[in-house]
């Protein structure tokens, strides 16, 4: 029977089976039902459509209904719900509406990451302890997956996330429960961050003997800064706006540039005065050293004094042309390159003795080396063909001399006319491709210094992320918790991406691109209402390959129409 039953759903979807009900006399006058599976079958002679019995039932009141409902949820299951859907669709004539589409793949792709570091069993777990009704971890994914793409004011996120972004899990979130869900994130700061950097510390299997450490600033267009205490404070712009009230934000990174710590300090905050609290913050952290990365305008001898008496390391850059004894001494000692990594050479030099004793590193680039020289020779090429065209014009000549780039081979001969420096070139053609590194740690190798100076580039980077990709500024929000919240949603999302974009080789706005090219759409008519996404292209499959993601269900959800009582 079920077999038939199978077969004669199969011909009622393709060929128009129905089930029908026909009723004889019997002799006493009585008149008995019986139930029917039957199909209209073309009759060539009679040239009409007659009904062809596949199946009798029997008698009408004997029929076994409730075994007929269990038969008929046994096939939906086996076709699938789709197929049903599908059919009624056809059945009833009536179009599907496309009500909305929505970008799905780049907050699927997060949100499988935000899972996998263990970000969100992190943020269930702390929200144990609380009697929270509201979906307080999706609020903060959600604010995390906006700032990665589609940065906007948290106002912006409430609509957002109710009319222009798939979050799983959840529909919309109200503007109050995402500042609520801020505020709880605020509170557990120090503990999420601790406990998130174990998660993708043993995740990831990150090399976390060393964190590479350095900080920014970030202004506010206000013009009032805040009281004495407040974050909001006129110090030393990196954002190069003194102008404006700004706050510090801190920033460590591990050796493949992960950001697995922040802080954020009033903006008067110098940065060496920071180094006893971070070192305090990461105690219990496992971690064998926190090495400082300064910039070649940074590392005054009073700064990295400081740095010292608090108990810190540091790997700093120094200026080539700086003049300084030590940095001559350094550039002149004999010695050596020791190539260590492809296009990276190394030597080491240590200048003075006990106390006044210096450890470098000069690292040559010989790709870098290369480019220097070519780009200096196209510059001389120039001088030497504008030269004799602007001899005899005085204001030429100054302007010429004062510029930044090709003053720096000319000088003055004897009657007062500018000529190019030979000399010059040749002292600039022995720094082509250096730059000189200084270290308090002799436990670092050589290597390590070279490479720890070249993660500064990577907390640059992170910091640029920050301010353009993951639009830190404007900050919409005028209390400091609140401010403080937003700068840690930004490393939250920075986090995400920057693993995106290790496992991957490609930078976030090219995986942003691609990913939210994937839609969701939401289709309905008489019989449902279906969600469906697009077809995953090979450039997303490769995405989700790389990242160890799976790709999104094609269909998200089918619900038919209930149908009503007759």
């Amino acid at each position: 029977m079920l077999y038939l039953l199978l077969y004669g759903w199969y011909m009622w979807y393709n060929v128009g089976m129905y089930i029908r009900t026909i009723q004889r006399k019997n002799k006493d006058g009585s008149v008995v039902r019986y139930i029917q599976l039957a199909h209209n079958q073309w009759d060539p002679q009679a040239r009409c459509a007659k009904a062809k019995v596949l199946f009798n039932f029997g008698r009408e009141e004997e029929v076994d209904r409730e075994a007929l409902k269990r038969l008929v949820k046994s096939i939906n299951r086996f076709l699938g719900p789709e197929e049903t859907l599908r059919y009624e669709a056809e059945r009833t004539a009536a179009p599907l509406k496309f009500i909305t589409s929505r970008p799905l793949g780049g907050a699927w792709v997060l949100d499988r990451l935000w899972e996998e570091l263990g970000i969100k069993g992190v943020l269930e777990s702390l929200l144990k302890k609380r009697q929270y009704k509201t979906p307080v971890e999706r609020a903060i994914f959600a604010m995390a997956a906006n700032r990665a793409l589609d940065p906007m004011s948290k106002r912006g996120v409430e609509e957002w996330v109710k009319e222009d972004a798939v979050i799983p899990g959840v529909e919309e979130i109200p503007l109050q429960q995402l500042y609520r869900a801020m505020d709880f994130l605020l509170e557990n700061e120090a503990e999420l961050q601790k406990q998130v950097y174990y998660s993708v510390a043993n995740l990831l299997n990150l090399e976390v003997d060393i964190l590479y450490f350095d900080t920014t600033s970030t202004y506010f267009e206000i013009e009032d800064e805040d009281g004495d205490g407040g974050l909001r404070r006129r110090g030393h712009s990196k954002d190069r706006r003194p102008d404006l009230p700004q706050a510090v934000i801190g920033l460590a990174v591990t050796r493949d540039g992960i950001p697995v710590r922040c802080w954020v300090w009033p903006g008067n905050t110098a940065d060496i005065s920071v180094v006893e609290q971070v070192k305090k913050d990461l105690i219990g952290w496992k971690l064998g050293r926190v090495i400082t990365v300064l910039d070649r305008g940074f590392n005054s001898e009073d700064n990295l004094r400081c740095l010292q008496r608090a108990g810190g390391h540091y790997i700093a850059g120094e200026k080539l042309r700086s003049g300084k004894e030590n940095t001559v001494q350094a550039l002149k000692r004999a010695g050596r390159y020791q190539t260590v990594r492809d296009n990276l050479e190394v030597k080491e030099i240590v200048v003075g003795n006990g106390e006044a004793r210096e450890r470098y590193i000069l690292v040559r680039n010989p790709e870098e080396a290369a480019r220097d020289k070519a780009r200096r020779e196209k510059i001389i090429k120039e001088l030497e063909e504008q030269l004799p065209l602007i001899k005899t014009h005085a204001k030429a000549v100054c302007e010429l001399m004062a510029h930044p780039v090709y003053g720096r081979y000319l000088k003055v001969d004897s009657r007062s006319l500018p000529k190019i420096d030979r000399a010059k070139i040749r002292e600039e053609e022995k720094l082509d491709g250096k730059y000189l590194l200084r270290t308090s740690d002799d436990t670092l190798s050589a290597e390590d210094v070279a490479l720890g100076y070249k993660q500064l580039l990577l907390v640059e980077d992170a910091f640029r992320t920050l301010k353009s990709r993951l639009e830190l500024r404007p900050v919409y929000h005028r209390l400091e918790d609140r401010i403080r919240a937003h700068v840690l949603l930004c490393w939250l999302a920075l986090l995400l991406i920057r693993i995106a974009e290790n496992r991957t080789g490609q930078t976030w706005c090219s995986l942003r691109a691609t990913l939210q090219r994937m839609h969701l759409g939401e289709f309905s008519g008489t019989a449902g209402q279906v969600r469906q996404r697009t077809e995953t292209t090979p450039a997303q499959k490769q995405i989700f390959k790389a990242l160890a993601v799976k790709e999104p269900p094609l269909l998200f959800s089918i619900n038919p129409t209930a149908k009503k009582n007759a």
